[in-house]
């Protein structure tokens, strides 16, 4: 009787194919996972007039080419622009601003304009005195 001697390079080949598998699986995953992103977009020091503020969050939108009249807010804080182009005149200043850009309104007299052809967005953050 014979004996025929195999070799069983099919065995080995499916356990380091399976390895490499896993391992490119395990470094698909880890690249995968999202990762939180911390920016601060405005940074601005201001002396409150009083302990007591009405903080507000307001979304302001603009039709294409609207003009606000001259204007004041109740109060100072931060502006982003969510989307759209805008125009702001205020204290004798001339500045534009366009989709994830952040300003500083005083809360002076001013005046806002859409100048793109679409509706443009602002969320407003208000520092008001409590009345």
């Amino acid at each position: 009787m014979f004996k025929i001697l195999t070799k069983k390079p099919a065995g080995t080949i499916r356990i380091i194919l399976a390895a490499l598998i896993l391992i490119n699986a395990q470094a698909v995953s880890a690249q995968e996972k999202p990762a939180l992103d911390r920016s601060i977009l405005l940074s601005n020091q201001i002396e409150l007039p009083s302990n007591n503020i009405d903080a507000k969050v307001i979304r302001v939108t603009f039709p294409p080419a609207f003009k606000t009249p001259w204007h004041t807010h109740e109060g100072p804080g931060p502006r982003y622009v969510v989307k759209g182009k805008l125009k702001v005149v205020e204290g004798g200043k001339t500045n534009t601003y366009s989709a994830g850009e952040v300003f500083w309104e005083s809360g002076n007299r001013m005046s806002v304009e859409n100048l793109g052809e679409d509706t443009a967005e602002i969320i407003i953050f208000e520092l008001a005195p409590v009345k």
